[in-house]
């Protein structure tokens, strides 16, 4: 898949005030810092789609963008670190599980990692309560460019260890990186293999 096109929609708070779900969607979603909007940008090849910052925990809103005026991308609030109050990270955090609980055209959500950061607790929390709520989702590998192929390698082998500790099977998961476009084609292909089967289940 190629995109042709990437626009933003709406921006809110409340899973009920989202786009009709006619179309299948995808959420990213990682912890502050992970390089969420780089990779955004970097798989719809706009620059600027999604605004990036040094600050972490600049996304506060559920964000929505039309790809191809086909399909849905979603940029979410990241969870972890950022210089916001307690109640204020609370409220964050209801309102990103109540979109994934309640958005039935969530088709996958993609739950970014710092390749170059050993398997944190924040991280392994959010996907094993993924799980339980029977969330599809897929994990994202990013800045990839940033240390040797052998050290992804390992990085990549010593998450699957601590998944397969509660994980019988591991989910789909990409490595990538937004200034190298490593991974790109992958992650989009993905993307259209299950937008393939949202058009012939007719929904």
């Amino acid at each position: 898949m190629e995109i042709s096109s990437a626009e933003f929609v709406q921006s809110n708070t409340d899973v009920k005030k989202c786009p009709e779900p006619n179309k299948p969607e995808y959420a990213f979603i990682g912890r502050s810092n992970v390089g969420k909007s780089s990779l955004i940008n970097m798989l719809c090849n706009k620059k600027g789609l999604a605004k990036t910052s040094s600050t972490p925990g600049k996304t506060q809103l559920i964000n929505h963008f039309i790809i191809n005026g086909q399909w849905f991308l979603v940029d979410l609030p990241g969870y972890g670190f950022a210089k916001t109050a307690r109640t204020e990270r609370e409220k964050w955090d209801g309102m990103i599980r109540n979109y994934m609980i309640y958005r039935k055209n969530l088709m996958s959500v993609f739950v970014l990692i710092d390749i170059r950061i050993s398997p944190q607790q924040k991280d392994l929390d959010f996907i094993n309560w993924l799980g339980e709520k029977s969330i599809p989702f897929s994990l994202v590998f990013t800045k990839a460019d940033k240390q040797t192929r052998a050290k992804n390698d390992f990085s990549v082998k010593q998450f699957c260890e601590q998944l397969y500790k509660t994980w019988a099977t591991l989910p789909p998961y990409f490595v990538t990186s937004a200034d190298t476009k490593s991974g790109r084609q992958e992650v989009l292909d993905y993307i259209d293999s299950i937008n393939q089967g949202f058009k012939q289940s007719g929904r």
